[in-house]
């Protein structure tokens, strides 16, 4: 059986004033991506998204960006790798401490916006972020866009991964998302975005704009939770897994004999 990961960015706000959306998302995904306070989200908001979303059985991911509270970190910062490790390892590490006072774990982390974006092309700095995430917690699955840096070099250093395909972009023939100052860079329509969700799933493969299947490797699916049509995208991709028969439910971690290290059982310690 067929099954995918849908996963939602969530916790953006301040004061909590959007906690209700969040809240009704959280109904049809199965993993949530916290900000973490540099481009989004206070202390306030993360700790009350991470209650809602162990409330509501999601798994729980981080979802670090740059310093850009005025830019909601999706303005390109050059910074070095030494400088996007530290930044991750914080962002990271507080989320963490959050989930862990709340008797509950931290399940991934998902990089934000020009982060995002800029690591994905650049294999040092995909390096950097991996690295960060695994001195934290070695367990951690980082999500990253298909066929990207962020995929390929966390694999390097033996850190569990996922893929990311998005259910309301267009891509391009190299794989890559649509730039969205380009017209046909988003979907609007949420049957299309099911549609191409499906499509990516099953088969694979997702369909540019000039009609050209593309071979895509689909293991997560974002839903943006700030779209104009978040909840409805939300629940039309929803019905239609379930329709199609395709089991949604968070990745699965890696278990210590999977890494291939030695597990060490009572008794066999001598």
């Amino acid at each position: 059986m067929l099954s995918i990961d849908l996963n939602c960015d969530m916790g953006e706000s301040f004061g909590a004033w959007k906690m209700g959306r969040d809240a009704e998302l959280m109904d049809y995904v199965s993993s949530v991506n916290i900000a973490c306070g540099f481009h989004a989200g206070d202390a306030g908001v993360i700790r009350k998204t991470v209650e809602m979303s162990i409330n509501k059985g999601a798994a729980v991911g981080a979802h670090p960006g740059f310093p850009d509270l005025q830019g909601f970190g999706r303005r390109e910062i050059k910074i070095s790798a030494q400088e996007i490790f530290d930044i991750v390892l914080y962002q990271v590490s507080a989320v963490k401490g959050i989930c862990e006072s709340l008797g509950s774990k931290l399940h991934h982390v998902k990089p934000h916006g020009a982060l995002y974006n800029q690591a994905a092309k650049n294999a040092s700095l995909s390096e950097a972020i991996a690295k960060a995430v695994k001195a934290i917690d070695e367990n951690l699955i980082l999500y990253g866009l298909s066929g990207s840096f962020l995929i390929s070099e966390a694999e390097k250093i033996n850190l569990k991964t996922a893929s990311e395909v998005f259910a309301d972009r267009t891509y391009q023939t190299d794989g890559s998302l649509t730039p969205r100052s380009e017209p046909n860079a988003l979907i609007k329509d949420a049957e299309n975005a099911a549609a191409q969700v499906l499509q990516m799933i099953s088969e694979q493969t997702v369909t540019t704009p000039n009609g050209e299947a593309v071979s895509i490797r689909a293991e997560t699916v974002c839903i943006h939770g700030d779209g104009e049509y978040a909840l409805e995208f939300a629940k039309t991709i929803q019905q239609k897994l379930i329709e199609a028969k395709i089991l949604i439910q968070p990745i699965k971690k890696l278990t210590a004999d999977k890494r291939g290290l030695t597990q060490i059982k009572s008794g066999d310690g001598k």
